[in-house]
């Protein structure tokens, strides 16, 4: 019998299926017309694309043998805010956090065989979740700077058409 693992953690080449856009280098550059409002949808976008990985790829992993055995899962949890992380949590959902994920591993019945996998599906919750913070933060940041830069223009437009009517009469 081998031991080999029970949890693959995504690789580079699953990053890699997702749009290129994601990279920041789209942040730093002089934003025109709706450009902001376009990479704010990018962003969101590519976080949607996070958590429907995270749900086919990771939390499919976890809801299967032998993981299904134990006593804590892994979960997504949405928040108010239009997201989803990773959150651990017992069968009853009573409980949720990482502490029950550290007593899962200190835990004496839990399968020597499985620590490497839990301590990897753990690693992976934690990057994914951060991943998807920063491109829902990067989105929402997105779209209240294109508020305000339409709210600066709208001020300005009005200031002109004050000029425009004077000069009128």
């Amino acid at each position: 019998m081998t031991d080999r693992p029970h949890f693959t953690p995504l690789e580079h080449t699953d990053f890699q299926r997702l749009e290129h856009a994601a990279y920041l280098k789209g942040l730093l550059q002089p934003f025109k017309g709706k450009g902001l409002e376009t990479w704010a949808s990018q962003c969101s976008a590519l976080r949607d694309d996070l958590i429907g990985l995270a749900q086919r790829r990771i939390l499919a992993q976890a809801d299967r043998y032998p993981f299904a055995l134990l006593g804590v899962q892994l979960a997504q949890q949405p928040t108010g805010a239009g997201t989803t992380f990773l959150r651990w949590r017992n069968r009853d959902r009573s409980k949720m956090g990482v502490a029950l994920w550290q007593a899962l591993m200190a835990d004496p019945t839990t399968p020597a065989s499985l620590l490497d996998d839990l301590h990897a599906m753990e690693s992976q919750r934690i990057t994914l979740n951060m991943q998807i913070s920063l491109l829902h933060t990067l989105a929402r940041q997105a779209r209240d700077c294109a508020d305000k830069l339409a709210e600066a223009d709208a001020v300005r437009a009005h200031r002109a058409e004050l000029l425009d009517a004077r000069a009128v009469t």
